[in-house]
């Protein structure tokens, strides 16, 4: 199995979600190799922060669904996080002993060597200190510049924007609502939206305002060639390349 390369004019920026998630466990180091030997602009991943200050790259509050193990992400201390063994794919057996839940700066480390863009999930609602620790773990490896920060929680970005207002960032948001473009235009943001609510004339919309437009997750590439026809700017995808 390997990814879907997708064929199409003005080809859109990839982001491969959760790191090639398509081909390896999502948000392993494994995952985020496979993209960074490919083709993607991106890799994208979702950072929590653990009971003891640490930060981690995980999707759900809950580690159940990955490991089996059922225990509150942000209740754990890392090196009990570290311990755990992440299901293989596709057969969900524990048969990897590589794949475990990675830290925020393994995650950077690789984006760095691979040359691509760190797109990083503020996953929940953060305090404003621990986007500024966040933050300074990345800069610390010398990649803030290549980190784009999205999340759907507004105070993140604009805890984000106080310290670092030139950062990349992207409002994440499943609808395209009334008051949606003002609101990005208020906190300078980006836009990375659910690609069933976009249209060619919302993009259009956003693109007269200076707001650049990421979709997720496509995964077909019917779908991503008509979304590039409308001008979308980047695209999160498991498979596609």
């Amino acid at each position: 199995m390997n990814t879907i390369k997708l064929e199409c004019e003005n080809k859109p920026l990839m982001v491969a979600h959760r790191g090639c998630s398509g081909l390896e466990r999502e948000n392993t180091n494994a995952a985020f190799v496979a993209a960074g030997n490919r083709t993607y602009w991106g890799i994208e991943t979702d950072v929590h922060k653990t009971v003891d200050g640490k930060y981690v790259a995980i999707h759900d509050d809950n580690t159940k669904r990955v490991t089996g193990d059922n225990i509150v992400v942000e209740g754990a201390t890392f090196d009990s996080l570290r311990r755990l063994t992440i299901f293989n794919k596709p057969s969900d057996k524990k048969d990897r002993s590589d794949l475990c839940i990675p830290s925020l700066a393994e995650y950077i480390e690789i984006c760095k060597k691979y040359e691509k863009e760190a797109v990083l999930e503020l996953k929940n609602a953060f305090e404003e200190q621990d986007i500024y620790e966040i933050c300074d773990i990345i800069a610390g490896l010398d990649y803030l510049e290549h980190t784009t920060f999205i999340s759907f929680c507004y105070d993140n970005l604009v805890y984000l924007r106080r310290k670092h207002p030139e950062a990349s960032a992207q409002f994440l948001i499943s609808t395209f609502d009334e008051d949606l473009l003002d609101r990005l235009l208020a906190g300078k943001f980006d836009l990375d939206i659910n690609y069933k609510a976009l249209t060619a004339e919302n993009i259009a919309l956003c693109h007269e305002h200076g707001i650049k437009v990421n979709t997720w997750t496509v995964d077909s590439a019917e779908t991503a060639a008509q979304l590039a026809a409308w001008g979308v700017d980047m695209i999160t995808t498991n498979i596609l390349e």
